[in-house]
């Protein structure tokens, strides 16, 4: 590391960043919209229509605010379905590679997750790469809101644990979500393309964009101070 420069620490998201499930979300996202009625998406129609909070998504689809009992089956529908098809999913490409490389340059990383804290911990330490990451939090609470509370959370951890801040530290990620809640910190945000969203909505949060992880690394990387 240059002299006088401050290591960047990452902030990774976990579903359609570091695991590549995007086809085991439009399975169970379908199946859900089933549940109402809807006509399934194409992956390109998904990226398309994606939004946070979910019921506002739902809304999209369907003309109208989902009810109460509409949101909980299509909550539940979508995770029984989605539980298992990520069985079958693999990291993204690249990623292994990447998280030990950041981690033996001496730099620190931590996932945040919207999945729930419950599941994530264990699927990240099934997938053998929970020992790169200082921090691993996933979403507690209901499903479906923005990430922008969850991701001040998971800084005042990170802050108690050693010298982490938001100004030095990069959100990477597939939503515009995750650049809203990186703004909403003060922390940078690269988003990637693999993802929940079409190229066009991520350019629409006013973040860089990139088509790989590694491009997005190497991005961040030139955002030390």
């Amino acid at each position: 590391m240059t002299p006088g420069k401050t290591r960047t620490h990452l902030v990774w998201d976990w579903n359609g960043t570091l695991l590549d499930d995007i086809h085991a979300v439009i399975h169970a996202a379908n199946a859900a919209f089933a549940e109402v009625d809807l006509a399934p998406l194409t992956l390109e129609q998904y990226r398309e229509t994606y939004c946070v909070p979910i019921p506002r998504f739902y809304e999209r689809l369907l003309g109208r605010q989902p009810t109460a009992a509409e949101w909980e089956r299509m909550d539940d529908i979508f995770h029984r379905y989605y539980a298992e098809r990520r069985v079958g999913c693999g990291l993204t490409a690249g990623a292994e590679e990447l998280l030990a490389q950041w981690k033996l340059a001496g730099h620190s990383q931590s996932i945040l997750s919207m999945y729930g804290h419950e599941h994530l911990v264990p699927v990240v330490r099934g997938y053998g790469i929970e020992s790169h990451f200082v921090r691993v939090d996933g979403r507690t609470g209901p499903s479906g809101g923005s990430k922008a509370l969850h991701m001040e959370r998971h800084f005042e951890a990170l802050a108690r644990a050693g010298e982490i801040s938001p100004e030095n530290s990069v959100v990477i990620g597939d939503a515009v979500d995750d650049a809203v809640a990186a703004a909403h910190v003060g922390a940078r945000a690269v988003l990637y393309t693999g993802g929940s969203h079409s190229r066009s909505s991520l350019l629409a949060a006013g973040v860089p964009v990139v088509d790989s992880l590694g491009e997005a690394v190497a991005l961040a990387e030139t955002f030390s101070a």
